[in-house]
Parts: structure tokens; C-alpha cells; sequence
């Protein structure tokens, strides 16, 4: 097996991308429609809708969900003309009447896969049941090392000299599921929380449109 060894300037940038398969087999037959789900700043969105319009990635973005009033995800949807839906978690008595919404919200704009693009909420059943298969994570660590929140800062804790990011199916485990994509990002001496995450999530904007298009292959949704 062979990896991508991605050097762009100096070792602080190095990165090794787990192995990417020839464009052609990568390469989606028709348009797959994705609803993204985020809950932060939107720059995961941001890196799909700016894939999909260089055409690296054969896809259409036709809503996203948020569920932070304060996200800025909303402005990146705004900028890119992709409606964004509030759903404030905070008035759902249960995390599965959320996502009964969520699943309306998506079915009502044909949505094929559902991607969580910095989703800061635990999902149910009632999502995965509803989606098999198709519901798509990034996360910014090694799976299945430092799953849940804080994965930077548990890695920088931890004292490991390795991090990244992963691209996995959900399931009902927190950060569980069959891994599609990984990059690993070594952890410099003097990195903080800030500055290992700016370069994790450079690995995580190249890899999310190629892990999605694996997915879409893989599972016959295209």
C-alpha cells in the first residue's frame, strides 16, 4: 500500500495523506446532493462548495443546517447562495425530535448524503436509520484516538508527536465508524491548540471532497 506524502514548503507542513485512488476512479457519473450540517465557522463548507465549484467534486450543496444563531457558517452559505436553516437545538426537548427535523429539512431537498461539517451535536438512530450509510463525519484527530470535543488539545496533552484529521461513516459511537480517509500532521515543539489546528484543518479541506466521492463510489449512490 502507498501514501501521499503532501510537502508543500518545510516540515511544517508536512503531511501523510492515506492512499487516493486515480481520478477516474474517484470520479462521480452525476451530481450526488449533499446536505451539510455545521455548527462553527464553516470552513470545511467553505472547502466542499469551493471543490465542487472547481469541479473536483461532482456534487450539489442544496441546504445547509445550523444550528448555532451565531454560527458563521450562515455568511459562507450566504457568499456561496446555498440556503442555511436554523435549527436551534436548544427548543428540542430530545436530541431525536432534532433530528426528525433535520431529516424532514433534508428529504424535503431530495438529499442523497448528509455530511457533518463541524457538527457540535451527538446524533441518533433516528438520523443514521434514515440515511444508512450515507451520513459523512470529519474529525481532527487519528481515529480512534482523541474522539469527542477538545481532540486537539487532548492530542497536545497527550505528548504524541502525530495528529491529523479523519473522514468517517457515523454510527451511533461518538467518532465511531468505518474510516474512508486519513491525513496524519506531526505536532511541532511550540504548537498551541491554534496553531496545530490551522494546519490539521488544511489537511481537512484536501480530504473531505475525495472522502465524500469514495463514499458515494463505494456505497453505489451516484
Amino acid at each position: 500500500m502507498t501514501v501521499q506524502i503532501d510537502r508543500d514548503r518545510n516540515y511544517s507542513t508536512l503531511s501523510l495523506v492515506s492512499p487516493i485512488p486515480p481520478p477516474e476512479d474517484i470520479r462521480l457519473d452525476r451530481a450526488i446532493r449533499l446536505g451539510v450540517m455545521a455548527s462553527g465557522s464553516g470552513t470545511n463548507f467553505e472547502a466542499l462548495a469551493q471543490a465542487i465549484d472547481n469541479r473536483e467534486l461532482n456534487a450539489q450543496i442544496p441546504v445547509l443546517i445550523y444550528n448555532n444563531p451565531e454560527a458563521k457558517v450562515k455568511e459562507k452559505a450566504k457568499k456561496w447562495n446555498v440556503p442555511a436553516i436554523l435549527l436551534d437545538h436548544r427548543i428540542y426537548k430530545r436530541r431525536e425530535d432534532l433530528d426528525r427535523v433535520i431529516i424532514e429539512v433534508f428529504q424535503q431537498n431530495q438529499v442523497e448524503w448528509i455530511v457533518m461539517a463541524g457538527w457540535m451535536r451527538i446524533i441518533t438512530s433516528v438520523l443514521l436509520d434514515a440515511f444508512p450509510n450515507r451520513v459523512i463525519n470529519i474529525h481532527p484527530s487519528l481515529l480512534p484516538s482523541f474522539k469527542g470535543v477538545r481532540a486537539i488539545e487532548q492530542a497536545l496533552e497527550s505528548k504524541v508527536k502525530i495528529t491529523g484529521c479523519t473522514v468517517h461513516l457515523a454510527s451511533l459511537e461518538v467518532d465511531s465508524g468505518p474510516i474512508i480517509m486519513q491525513a496524519a500532521v506531526p505536532i511541532l515543539p511550540n504548537d498551541t491548540p491554534e496553531t496545530l489546528h490551522a494546519r490539521i484543518q488544511i489537511q481537512e479541506h484536501k480530504i473531505f471532497p475525495i472522502a465524500i466521492a469514495l463514499a458515494a463510489k463505494q456505497f453505489g449512490f451516484q
